[in-house]
């Protein structure tokens, strides 16, 4: 087994303490944010940054849905992690500004990765995948904090 690794990035045209806030916000923002891609989507205490607890599910492919549980957790001042606590699977957060007015967003999602054949197409392919999953989410971001 190893670790499966894939961040997606985008410059989006605001400043880093507004885009941080609304990926922060998992009430408000968070749900308007998702891409059909995740359903039943839940806060189950907290609301706001680090303390919150929140699922959903994730539709990978449409047999591969995959439930996740997550502890939100600060790492620093510019970003955040969600912890599955159903599987190895961290999602990183991390925003940073990028000029005047804008901010540079990265999304990193680790897990460790299945072994044998059924590991070679995990690591092919579900990087690939969760790719344009979070993309979808970053370009929902870009236009709801340009409001």
């Amino acid at each position: 087994m190893s670790t499966v690794s894939t961040t997606t990035s985008r410059r989006i045209e605001a400043p880093a303490e507004r885009v941080l806030a609304a990926l922060a916000d998992y009430r408000g923002t968070r749900p308007r944010l998702l891409p059909e891609h995740f359903t039943d989507y839940e806060v189950v205490s907290g609301g706001q940054g680090a303390g919150t607890a929140v699922r959903w599910r994730l539709h990978a492919t449409r047999t591969r849905v995959r439930d996740v549980l997550a502890d939100v957790s600060a790492t620093d001042a510019h970003g955040f992690t969600e912890a599955d606590r159903n599987s190895s699977l961290r999602t990183t957060w991390r925003v940073e500004a990028d000029g005047p007015g804008a901010s540079e967003v990265l999304v990193t999602n680790e897990w460790t990765g299945a072994g044998g054949v059924g590991g070679f197409f995990e690591r092919t392919f579900a990087p690939r995948g969760l790719d344009r999953i979070y993309g979808e989410l970053l370009d929902n971001l870009a236009v709801d904090v340009a409001r």
